[in-house]
């Protein structure tokens, strides 16, 4: 499970879908990973981190 990803979410205060239609993931795709049927590639998952958390900080 990604939980960086859905902790960095929540932390930007943004619902699943709020998230999908921000970076333009499909909603199906986040679903995936958060539940843990999927991971995302480290890469990529750091990428989507770092731009949820200068989201919450405002940048």
């Amino acid at each position: 499970m990604s939980a960086r990803i859905k902790e960095a979410r929540q932390a930007a205060g943004l619902t699943q879908k709020g998230m999908s239609e921000l970076l333009f993931i499909p909603l199906r795709t986040i679903e995936n990973w958060e539940s843990g049927k999927r991971n995302p590639p480290l890469w990529a998952e750091n990428l989507i981190v770092e731009k949820l958390q200068r989201l919450n900080q405002g940048e």
